[in-house]
């Protein structure tokens, strides 16, 4: 069974340029070493420019746990961490 999930986050003012950047790095490195993601992509909100939502996919939740003890995942997730405004919202969801 896939697992889906929606993370959202809301970046600092100011910050937008720096996090865009290293999720562009974090997006590069899951697409090319984790088999398991079906997709791993951001958007960013029309409503609110500091909020953007992370659209991702899994082939299970194998892959999914895998993902987050990545030392690329680790290693950007913190410096990402230095441009958010608060904590991400995460919802995980189950494929039908």
């Amino acid at each position: 069974m896939t697992i889906g999930v929606i993370a959202t986050l809301t970046i600092a003012e100011g910050k937008n340029a720096e996090f865009v950047k290293i999720f562009t790095e974090l997006s590069a490195q899951v697409n090319e070493k984790e088999p398991g993601c079906n997709f791993y992509q951001v958007h960013q909100s029309r409503k609110d420019p500091q909020v953007y939502v992370v659209l991702e996919q899994y082939a299970n939740q194998e892959a999914l746990d895998a993902h987050g003890k990545t030392d690329y995942f680790r290693s950007l997730g913190k410096q990402m961490g230095g441009c958010m405004a608060g904590a991400p919202d995460v919802e995980l969801l189950d494929g039908v």
